[in-house]
């Protein structure tokens, strides 16, 4: 147990009550064991003294004297300054609404100082400081009452009605209450064997460390905790899949990793390139995940159904690997559904399909929500009855009115654009089908280990022979004009070009173009003879596909758009690709719009426009993009810059709030973690977590394998 009693409410813990138990519950601290694991966000160094002349390198932490008092202002304005010294210099304390410090301060006596200072008006100044008073004879630094000196202080996460000092009072006397009940819960020989600190003494150093070398102890045996047994429950889950999901194979042949199917093999004969290293290795693990047994249950001859996600570039040729994937499922006697987020998309899959498998004898069926209720009733006829083998589609797939007769292999495209619930409802549609999930947003390594955690992966790193890197430029919004004419030469070459924006209409950022007044201007100012058109997300969908349509046959030169086009059709002849005030876009996002070019046998360039008073971090940023092609790289990159709860939208599932760990920056702590649950559970299975974890409660309510709402 971590407290000997867990459920103690906050009012247990000494000074707090009624009125400050709301507030609390803002920061998520709903009982004292949630007091003690709001771990600070910082630390304070008040153990080195700073004198006031080296303000302008660190803040002050000093000793000073109070030698006299000012008011300046007037009225409601006037506000008290205090005039500090110390042996170094002399400084401004300016006291807005404060104005009470006129008897605490008193002149003649010294007080400690903490604070950041600034120069202005030809003097040292500090609006943001803490005092407390020198009492001869007195030790400085006591933790439970007031801002401590000579130690290293917490800075916690606040709320509207708490202080620092407050918190820091209110879990002094929360450790002093329930610290001697804490229990050590890692495994003993992980404990010994890395060096950690007990329970206990993680806790207490945490919040209030003797040094800065038990501070990093601290750190070290708390991440380390919460990384191990997010591990533990990303582990049972995986068994527990394996074991619910299992069922008796509908045949004893197997597929050898390195074996096509009668099928697969006659569609790479009509082929005319070979399949890329990556794209081999990926369709060898995912036959062998559908034709083979497990390897823990080979000698019962059942079947765990599949769980993979396949990532790869745009481009990289995921789609061809699924296909694969169907033959195989179709072979088996099962059918395939290739989901994806939007009816153009699904449309491209369908016609791919049809001119790659049909030939093979396959029967394809194309289903969304715009299908006529004559054709529709057929199709879900010839769905139910078997005589459609593969149906690609959008949600329509997984409508109440579908049945399938027998549903083997689901596809999710762009699974991030996926809910939760809309990816179990397709595979509600089979009896424990396999499940296939493409990415061309690179997950990167140590968020996986995580989100996807549970599930194998494939990657597909290289790209189809003959297909040049894009060319990546950076231009100041001043100096588009190149860009046009840029543009416009390679318009004058036969080929085509996206420009894209970060709104559909001008909203409450006047200085942010928009795609509706920028395709006009376009077409009026700066491209008046090209064909042109824009599509944005609030267009119809029979709309957006006659644009595409156009887009893809060539009749539109430049096509307009918001990021609508991140997930689009392929359009090889596109070789420009312009996105005007790029530093509104993340960097998976742009490296998904670069994509978009690149398609075909022609050089490709991307323009990233940005604004003329970006901040060099700014333009920092955008220099990955200039000086990466890999998407996994980019994609580490943009997991550094903005953190995992920013990436392709996993904010939205709670998934990774945890306590102090970051997968990011503790990559290393997560990889031996994971090595040491999943060697763990091999011997335990049911290991259990202990049952007072902020991680427990975030995970259980996360969905299974990998059904996080990315």
């Amino acid at each position: 147990m971590f407290l000997r009693s867990l459920a103690a409410p906050l009012t247990a813990v000494r000074g707090i009550g009624p009125a400050v138990t709301p507030k609390l519950a803002r920061l998520g601290i709903r009982g004292a064991a949630g007091l003690l694991c709001h771990y600070p966000r910082d630390w304070e160094d008040r153990s080195r003294g700073v004198p006031i002349k080296d303000f302008r390198h660190s803040r002050v932490c000093t000793e000073v004297t109070v030698i006299a008092h000012d008011w300046i202002g007037f009225g409601r304005m006037k506000t008290l300054k205090v005039h500090v010294e110390d042996a170094s210099g002399r400084a401004a304390l300016l006291c807005f609404n404060r104005p009470w410090l006129e008897k605490q301060l008193v002149s003649g006596r010294r007080y400690r100082l903490w604070g950041r200072f600034y120069y202005k008006y030809g003097e040292i100044q500090s609006s943001a400081f803490e005092t407390e008073p020198v009492v001869p004879g007195e030790i400085p630094g006591n933790p439970a009452f007031g801002p401590a000196f000579g130690r290293l202080l917490p800075v916690y996460s606040l709320t509207a009605g708490l202080t620092q000092a407050a918190l820091r009072r209110f879990i002094a006397r929360a450790l002093a209450q329930y610290a001697g009940d804490l229990e050590d819960e890692l495994p003993a020989e992980i404990t010994g064997r890395d060096n950690l600190l007990s329970k206990a003494a993680a806790i207490r150093e945490i919040h209030f460390p003797a040094s800065a070398a038990a501070l990093e102890q601290a750190k070290k045996t708390l991440i380390y905790e919460e990384l191990f047994y997010l591990e533990i429950l990303v582990g049972r889950r995986a068994l527990a899949r394996k074991k619910s999901a299992a069922r008796p194979a509908s045949s004893p042949r197997r597929i050898a990793a390195d074996t096509l199917s009668p099928l697969q093999q006659r569609l790479l004969a009509r082929l005319p390139f070979s399949l890329t290293p990556g794209q081999t290795a990926a369709a060898s693990e995912i036959n062998r995940d559908m034709g083979m047994p497990s390897d823990q249950m080979a000698h019962t001859n059942v079947h765990v159904p599949m769980a993979r996600l396949l990532q790869g570039d745009v481009g990289s040729g995921k789609t061809l690997v699924s296909f694969l994937a169907a033959l195989l499922a179709v072979e088996g006697g099962g059918q395939a559904a290739i989901m994806a987020p939007t009816e153009l998309l699904a449309r491209q899959h369908a016609e791919n399909a049809a001119r790659l498998l049909e030939p093979l004898g396959l029967r394809i069926a194309f289903l969304t929500g715009n299908i006529k209720a004559a054709g529709r009733k057929e199709l879900l006829r010839s769905l139910e009855s078997g005589e459609i083998d593969l149906a690609a589609g959008t949600h329509a797939l997984f409508s109440r009115d579908v049945a399938y007769k027998n549903l083997r292999l689901v596809v999710i495209d762009e699974q991030h654009r996926f809910g939760v619930t809309q990816r179990s409802l397709i595979m509600a549609k089979g009896e424990q089908p396999h499940l296939l999930m493409m990415s061309a947003t690179p997950i990167p390594r140590t968020l996986a280990l995580t989100v996807f955690g549970d599930m194998d992966v494939s990657v597909i790193r290289d790209l189809p022979p003959g297909r040049k890197p894009v060319k990546t430029h950076l231009a100041k919004e001043s100096n588009e004009g190149k860009v046009y004419d840029f543009v416009r030469n390679e318009l004058a070459a036969g080929r085509q070009a996206y420009f894209v924006y970060p709104l559909i209409e001008g909203g409450d950022e006047a200085d942010l173009k928009d795609a509706v007044s920028m395709a006009e201007r376009l077409a009026k100012d700066v491209f008046p003879r090209v064909p042109l058109a824009l599509i944005h997300s609030k267009l119809d969908e029979e709309q957006k596909r006659l644009v595409m349509e156009q887009f893809r046959a060539g009749d539109i030169k430049i096509l307009v758009a918001t990021s609508v086009v991140e997930v689009g059709v392929d359009v090889p002849n596109a070789a420009c690709m312009v996105i005007e005030h790029a530093e509104r876009f993340g960097l998976s996002a742009l490296h998904q719009l670069r994509g978009r070019v690149g398609r075909g046998r022609d050089q490709s360039y991307c323009f990233l426009v940005y604004s003329d008073e970006l901040t060099e971090d700014g333009k920092a940023r955008l220099r990955v993009m200039l000086e990466n092609a890999d998407g996994f790289v980019i994609a580490e990159e943009d997991l550094k810059l903005r953190g995992p709860g920013q990436i392709a939208g996993i904010e939205q599932s709670g998934y990774l709030d945890l306590g102090i760990a970051n997968p990011v920056r503790d990559a290393e702590a997560l990889a031996r973690a994971r090595s040491d649950a999943f060697s763990m559970l091999e011997t335990d299975p049911d290991l259990l977590l202990p049952d007072h974890r902020v991680i427990a409660r975030v995970l259980e309510e996360a969905p299974p394998f990998g059904e996080v709402a990315l």
